[in-house]
C-alpha cells in the first residue's frame, strides 16, 4: 500500500478558483486525520463527514493516521468543496480504489453522512479552472455549469460509485431541480402596464441605449417602482462573453444561474437596510456583493435616501472603475461591477413636495437633511435625474396604454447598433471618456454645453456626463453630430441636481 498519494481540488478566492493539491499520507499512531494547509472551519469538520460517508457506503476506514496538506499551504482554503477529493484520497491511498486517471480529475463536492455528493457555490468558477488546466471536472450531478458545457465534466451522486475507478464511471446527466439556491424566473414585465409616465419611458430609453445611471425623483404611487422593474425588459439579452462573466460571480455567491445562462439580465434591487458588505461584498469567506450580482445587468436601489450614508458613498468608486476591490489582510478581492443602475427617492420625508395635489408639511430643514443622505459627491456620479410626477386619475381609470416594452426595446437595440457603427468608425480605445464625449458636438451644441456649464457651475465631471447623454440622444435618433437640441434635453436630466 502506497504510503502518499495527491488528488487535485481547488479552492475559491474572489471570483477564481485556485487550484489546490490535496496531499494526503497515512501512519500508524493515533487513527485520525490532521488537516494542515490553513484550512477553515468547514474544511477542519469535513474529517467527520468523510468517516461517516465512507462507512455508511460500506468501505473500510483502517486505524490509521492520515496527515492531509493543502498545498500551497501559505493561501487560505474555505469551503465543504474538499469533501470528495479526501474522500478519494482515502479510497486511493487504501487500495479501495483504482487509482488510475485520478491525477487527471479535478474533485469538488460536499459529502453527506450517507455517501452522497452536493454541488457547493462556485462550480462554474471550477469547471473553468478545470478547462484551462486540462483536467476533468468531477462533481456532483446538481452542480450548475449552464448549457453546453457537459464537455469534460463527470456527474457522480454517491461515492459509492468511485469503488470501480474513475475510467469506468458514467457520467449522470444533470439534476432537472439545480442548484441549492435556485431561483424561479421571475414573470414578464412590459412597460406598457404604466400609464402616463412617456417623459419617463424616454429617459430609462436613453439609460438603456447608453448604460446611463438614473435617478427618479417624485411622489408616492407615482410609478417609480413599476418602472424600475420593467427596465430588463428593453435590455438586449446577455451576449456569450457578458453571459460568461454574469454566471460566474453568481455562481461563486452561491446564487442559481439558470436565467443567465438563457441570457437574461440579473435585476438586484436590495433593500435600504442591507449592510456595506451585503452591497459591495466582503465576510469571510470574501463574497460578492448585490453590485457584483448586478454584473451586465440592472441594480435598483429603491428609497435611496433611506440606505445608510456609509453604504451610498461607498459606490462611488465602483460607479466610476467599474470594479470594487476589497482589501483584507491575505490580500485584495476584486469583483467586476459594471451594472445600470437605478433608483428611486421620494423629494421629501412625507413624500409630497413638488406634488400639485397634496400639500408638503416637511420644513426646509427636514427636507435638507433627506436629501443630504445621498450626498453630493454620488449625485454628480448620476447620470440623470428626472422628477415623476403622478399619473392623471383619467388615465388609470381609462386604461390607456402607452410605450409598450417592445417598442421600446427596439429603439435600445437600434440606438446601440448605430453607436457601435460609429465606434468603429471614429472611436479610439485609447481615449479618455471625456475625449469620446466631446466627439462629435457640433459647434451650436458645444457653445451652448458651455453656456450651460456656466449656467449650472458644473464640474468636469458633470460636463462630460451631460456630453455622453447627449451623444446617447443622437445615437438613438441616428446621428453622428450631437446638437444643440441633444444638449437641452440632456441638461433636462442634470437640471434637478445641478441647481
Amino acid at each position: 500500500m502506497s504510503r502518499s498519494f495527491v488528488v487535485h481540488a481547488a479552492t475559491l478566492r474572489g471570483v477564481e478558483a485556485l487550484p489546490v493539491e490535496c496531499e494526503i499520507s497515512c501512519s500508524g499512531g493515533i487513527p485520525g486525520i490532521s488537516l494542515t494547509g490553513l484550512p477553515d472551519g468547514a474544511i477542519r469538520e469535513s474529517r467527520l463527514r468523510v468517516r461517516c460517508a465512507l462507512s455508511n457506503r460500506g468501505y473500510q476506514v483502517p486505524r490509521l493516521h492520515f496527515t492531509v496538506n493543502l498545498a500551497p499551504a501559505e493561501v487560505r482554503k474555505s469551503g465543504t468543496g474538499f469533501d470528495l477529493p479526501l474522500a478519494v484520497g482515502i479510497l486511493a491511498l487504501t487500495g479501495q480504489m483504482s487509482p488510475c486517471d485520478i491525477e487527471n480529475c479535478l474533485f469538488v463536492g460536499e459529502l453527506g453522512l450517507n455517501g452522497s455528493v452536493h454541488a457547493v457555490r462556485g462550480m462554474v468558477a471550477y469547471q473553468k479552472l478545470a478547462r484551462s488546466l486540462g483536467l476533468r471536472l468531477v462533481c456532483a450531478p446538481d452542480a450548475e455549469l449552464g448549457q453546453g458545457v457537459e464537455e469534460g465534466v463527470l456527474r457522480v451522486d454517491d461515492i459509492g460509485q468511485l469503488s470501480c475507478g474513475i475510467r469506468f464511471l458514467t457520467s449522470l446527466p444533470p439534476s432537472s431541480q439545480g442548484a441549492r439556491g435556485h431561483r424561479e424566473a421571475s414573470p414578464a414585465l412590459d412597460f406598457a402596464d404604466v400609464i402616463d409616465q412617456e417623459a419617463a419611458k424616454r429617459a430609462l430609453t436613453i439609460a438603456a441605449t447608453g448604460g446611463h445611471g438614473l435617478l427618479m425623483v417624485g411622489p408616492p404611487g407615482a410609478g417609480k417602482t413599476m418602472l424600475a422593474r420593467r427596465l430588463p425588459s428593453i435590455l438586449p439579452p446577455l451576449t456569450e462573453r457578458e453571459r460568461e462573466e454574469a454566471m460566474l460571480v453568481n455562481s461563486v455567491a452561491g446564487q442559481g444561474v439558470e436565467e443567465i445562462v438563457a441570457g437574461i439580465r440579473p435585476f438586484r434591487a436590495p433593500h435600504h437596510s442591507v449592510s456595506l458588505a451585503g452591497l459591495i461584498g466582503g465576510g469571510r469567506p470574501v463574497v460578492p456583493g448585490e453590485i457584483s450580482l448586478a454584473h451586465k445587468g440592472v441594480l435598483f436601489l429603491d428609497e435611496l435616501p433611506e440606505f445608510a450614508t456609509n453604504v451610498l458613498q461607498a459606490l462611488r468608486q465602483p460607479f466610476e472603475e467599474r470594479v470594487v476591490r476589497i482589501v483584507r489582510v491575505d490580500g485584495v478581492y476584486s469583483f467586476p461591477c459594471d451594472f445600470t443602475f437605478v433608483a428611486a427617492a421620494n423629494p421629501c420625508p412625507c413624500g409630497h413636495l413638488g406634488d400639485t395635489g397634496h400639500e408638503c408639511r416637511c420644513t426646509q430643514a427636514m427636507v435638507d437633511n433627506y436629501q443630504s443622505h445621498i450626498g453630493g459627491p454620488l449625485m454628480d456620479r448620476i447620470d440623470m435625474q428626472l422628477f415623476v410626477a403622478r399619473p392623471a386619475g383619467s388615465e388609470v381609470i381609462g386604461g390607456r396604454r402607452g410605450m409598450s416594452s417592445a417598442e421600446m426595446r427596439e429603439a435600445v437595440e437600434r440606438g446601440r447598433a448605430f453607436a457601435a457603427w460609429r465606434a468603429s468608425r471614429e472611436g479610439d480605445a485609447t481615449e479618455s471618456e471625456a475625449e469620446v464625449a466631446r466627439q462629435g458636438l457640433s459647434a451650436e451644441a458645444s457653445s451652448l454645453l458651455e453656456g450651460m456649464s456656466a449656467r449650472f457651475a458644473m464640474g468636469g465631471r458633470s460636463i462630460v456626463r451631460v456630453a455622453r447623454v447627449a451623444r446617447t440622444i443622437a445615437d438613438l435618433d441616428e446621428r453622428e453630430r450631437v446638437s444643440a437640441d441633444d444638449i437641452r434635453e440632456s441638461c433636462s436630466y442634470r437640471d434637478r441636481g445641478e441647481r
